[in-house]
């Protein structure tokens, strides 16, 4: 166990691949080479505390084209790794792979995770001006597109579900937002992102309560019918029940009905001023599969 001097005097270490790939040691950079050690650094972020092998590391390093030399390449990666890294974040060997021992260092995603999970909490007891916070202090940890500098095959692997993770983290901010009633400064927020991304719904759904909620009724009508027409034109696909159901609220007007003003009950929480769709939660960052 550690003893309370060690954890004292042991040194701050911080990885960052919600961008490009970075690690510091107090404070001062630590010089990661090109993008195939950086690629053999990142897949061992991504796999903290478990082994990831040789050959899925040579497979995110070069893919199909293995030279003759990958095995001696990966182990240089390795050993410079270690160099610029030991003692403050080993990287052991364990029968046919590597694991990476960073239980004590800053990692944007593990933080990006933690503070997804806090925020979906702190949302379901009603405290909603608490989870948009932490829900936007998750998204502000996104500086770039993640894993910017390494191989094509580790972003093949890795970056669609990381992307999916950081789409439902702001899909949740925006209903938590919706449910403190910013509805008027997010219409805008929202046309961005969903000429962006045309085919998630729940972005569609959130910016036809938007709509409504500012007495636009008719808006959101023709974004629903937006929408109609590009799943049937683009996939052949009828919208979903999540969709239906809303144009149907907007044709009752139950989608746009305000109630009283929102405000916090006598226990901290938020009265909402209206029903906004509950839709997917994010995923927790930690439990997806990378590669």
């Amino acid at each position: 166990m550690t003893s309370p001097v060690d954890a004292a005097t042991r040194p701050e270490v911080r990885f960052t691949f919600l961008g490009p790939v970075q690690a510091w040691v107090d404070g001062v950079s630590v010089p990661l080479g090109g993008a195939k050690q950086k690629t053999v650094l990142a897949a061992l972020l991504l796999c903290i505390g478990r082994t990831v092998s040789d050959e899925k590391l040579m497979r995110l390093v070069w893919d199909g084209n293995l030279p003759a030399t990958a095995s001696a390449q990966l182990y240089t990666y390795v050993s410079r790794l270690r160099t610029r890294l030991h003692p403050h974040v080993p990287i052991h060997r364990v029968s046919d792979g590597y694991v990476l021992d960073a239980e004590h260092a800053w990692l944007d995603h593990r933080e990006f995770t933690r503070l997804i999970e806090e925020g979906t909490a702190l949302s379901r007891e009603g405290r909603c001006t608490d989870a948009s916070d932490r829900l936007r202090s998750a998204l502000d940890l996104w500086v770039d597109t993640a894993l910017r500098d390494v191989t094509p095959y580790l972003r093949m692997a890795s970056l669609p579900a990381l992307e999916e993770a950081r789409m439902a983290a702001l899909e949740a901010r925006i209903e938590v937002d919706l449910r403190l009633g910013h509805h008027a400064r997010l219409v805008s927020e929202l046309t961005a992102l969903l000429a962006d991304h045309p085919f998630r719904d729940t972005l569609r759904i959130h910016l036809m309560t938007a709509l409504c909620r500012c007495g636009r009724a008719v808006d959101a009508l023709a974004v629903y019918d937006a929408g109609r027409t590009l799943l049937s034109d683009e996939l052949g696909l009828d919208p979903s029940a999540e969709l239906v159901h809303a144009h149907h609220a907007v044709l009752t007007g139950s989608l746009g009905r305000s109630g009283n003003a929102a405000g916090p009950d006598p226990a901290g929480r938020v009265r909402m001023p209206g029903p906004v769709p509950r839709l997917r939660r994010p995923l927790p960052a930690a439990h997806l599969n990378p590669f």
